[in-house]
């Protein structure tokens, strides 16, 4: 079903969107400074091609460890992104969110585009692994959380 749903999506919306996000990608490599940044407009670019199936999740609640891009730099990372460049993703998204909402058909990929106008929004410190992967993530991080809280007890 995954691949029905992104062979479909590819074909009407994700092919738009992550074209989109591949020219932020060169533009963001252009200025040398951008290479990280250029770097994860690619990761996402693939993302937004073929979303069904994936999900964006913080390195750290993957890895359980703190890094460049899940601290304070993180942070302000995306703050420079959501200015040059996340604002204007993320309305892309959003209005391609509201043309397939329209369509009554198209609310699966409706939800698709406001999945990755989220990500559009803040991408540092994030990175895009199967639903499979993030929920296994999320019940580890939730058996930690539940031990750590009958240890204080």
């Amino acid at each position: 079903m995954r691949a029905i749903g992104n062979l479909i999506w590819f074909i009407f919306g994700g092919l738009v969107m992550g074209l989109a996000w591949c020219i932020f990608g060169l533009l963001a490599f252009i200025t040398i400074v951008g290479i990280p940044w250029g770097r994860a407009c690619f990761v996402i670019a693939v993302f937004s091609f073929f979303p069904f199936g994936k999900e964006a999740i913080a390195r750290n609640e993957l890895t359980h460890a703190e890094d460049v891009g899940t601290g304070g730099w993180g942070v302000v990372g995306n703050v420079l992104w959501f200015i040059f460049a996340g604002f204007w993703l993320a309305i892309g998204h959003v209005i391609s969110a509201i043309t397939c909402f329209i369509t009554i058909i198209g609310i699966p990929f409706a939800l698709q585009h406001l999945k990755l106008a989220g990500i559009s929004i803040a991408p540092i410190g994030k990175t895009i692994v199967s639903k499979e992967v993030a929920m296994a993530a999320r019940h580890a991080n939730a058996e930690v959380s539940v031990a750590n809280l009958r240890a204080k007890k």
